[in-house]
């Protein structure tokens, strides 16, 4: 089978602490024939350890061994895995409240995210803090799978409940799509196959939702956005003028003979060739990594962009964004950080903290003046230097940005520009 010209689909898993997002990953790997045997064999037996009296499919994804021990997430597991559809990426991110920032991580280059209610649970807090983060991160689909239907006899009437309560606080959010399954993680009902129990349900099975949702409009195709990520010079007989800059597209199309601006110079030229993987090809768009050479000898370097003469970014000092803080350390006003945006690196202040956001309800919590781990955050940055920046709604690559602690270079903050 081909599978290097299939799609990819990335999607993540969320939900409150055994709502079953590890044994759903497990029961979609089962099913769709994705495990080695030696894989099953180890988890075969460590569920006979345990006493169990089936065969718990979570142990393919907990991965460390603190998560097995609990029997709980932490960190963010990534499996991959493919059908003769699509390859899939999955990012298993954790239910606790104290790794909200793991699930930004996780879901952060998600195009659709999988949230999971138990059934007998209905909405929770994690329910409401992990769709709010899915909108926020502007993830475009949303699949919302009731689980453990079993314990609670396949019943219609509870689902149509949770259902409703979930519509309900969702039409606060900006996901664009969002789809229902009833399932049981545990016994695979409606997860690759239709279930015989739930007759009531009319809708598709999870898989064949994921194998099937259309996510190529997904990505800014308009705003041509080629960030420079090094430069290629060879210095050799047959490459003596060669100049190449290579990058990955974050957003549009390009193609030879394309008139193009390069920031912050300003200088117009035309596109000569793009390359991928020593092949010379007729188009690239996002997120393709490619090399492209340029008809007039411009000094491009690192942190520089390559955009179209009529189509230019914002370009500017000052940022507002909303941030997820993820370090310990707390931070205040006036605080010096390191910004990281696309391939481009610089110093930044904090100038102001403007609100936080409390997940339950949505309502800003004005008047802060610390923000302390997984606290959501809306406040102004000044940069060093000029950035090329798109608001994220409209560009989620150009749109972002990472905090990154000065003296030890931790990774503390990560942003959406608004």
């Amino acid at each position: 089978m081909e599978y290097r010209n299939i799609e990819l689909l990335r999607f993540t898993t969320a939900g409150s602490v055994d709502d079953g997002k590890s044994t759903l990953i497990g029961r979609l790997l089962y099913d769709s024939k994705s495990i080695f045997r030696d894989q099953m064999d180890a988890v075969e037996e460590s569920s006979r350890n345990k006493g169990y009296d089936y065969v718990d499919l979570s142990l393919l994804t907990d991965g460390l061994k603190s998560e097995r021990e609990q029997g709980i997430t932490i960190d963010v597991a990534y499996r991959y895995f493919a059908t003769p559809k699509r390859k899939f990426i999955i990012a298993d991110s954790p239910g606790h409240i104290q790794y909200t920032r793991n699930m930004v991580t996780g879901a952060s280059t998600a195009n659709l995210a999988i949230i999971l209610i138990d059934a007998r649970k209905g909405m929770m807090e994690q329910t409401h803090r992990h769709a709010f983060i899915a909108s926020l991160l502007r993830i475009p689909h949303a699949i919302v799978c009731v689980n453990k239907m079993d314990l609670v006899d396949y019943s219609e009437d509870v689902y149509d409940q949770i259902i409703a309560s979930f519509k309900a606080f969702s039409s606060k959010l900006s996901i664009k799509d969002i789809q229902f399954i009833p399932i049981s993680a545990l016994n695979g009902d409606n997860v690759v196959h239709r279930s015989e129990k739930m007759d009531w349900y009319e809708g598709s099975s999870l898989m064949y939702h994921l194998e099937n949702v259309h996510i190529s409009s997904d990505l800014n195709l308009i705003d041509c956005r080629f960030p420079i990520q090094s430069v290629i010079r060879p210095h050799t007989l047959d490459y003596q003028d060669y100049r190449g800059f290579t990058g990955r597209i974050d957003g549009g199309v390009f193609k030879p003979g394309d008139k193009v601006k390069s920031l912050p110079s300003g200088f117009i030229s035309t596109i000569k060739t793009i390359e991928l993987n020593g092949e010379q090809i007729s188009e690239a768009f996002s997120p393709m990594s490619v090399t492209m050479t340029l008809e007039d000898e411009i000094d491009n370097s690192r942190g520089d962009m390559i955009v179209r003469e009529n189509n230019v970014p914002n370009i500017g000092q000052d940022l507002e964004v909303l941030v997820t803080w993820m370090s310990a350390k707390p931070i205040q006003i006036r605080t010096k950080v390191i910004l990281k945006h696309t391939t481009n690196e610089c110093m930044a202040i904090i100038k102001e903290l403007k609100y936080k956001i409390d997940i339950n309800t949505l309502h800003r919590i004005e008047g802060i003046d610390r923000v302390e781990m997984n606290d959501i955050v809306r406040m102004s940055i000044r940069t060093s230097k000029p950035l090329f920046y798109d608001s994220y709604k409209r560009n989620r690559q150009t749109g972002s940005i990472i905090i990154i602690d000065e003296q030890t270079n931790e990774t503390i903050g990560a942003g959406m520009i608004i």
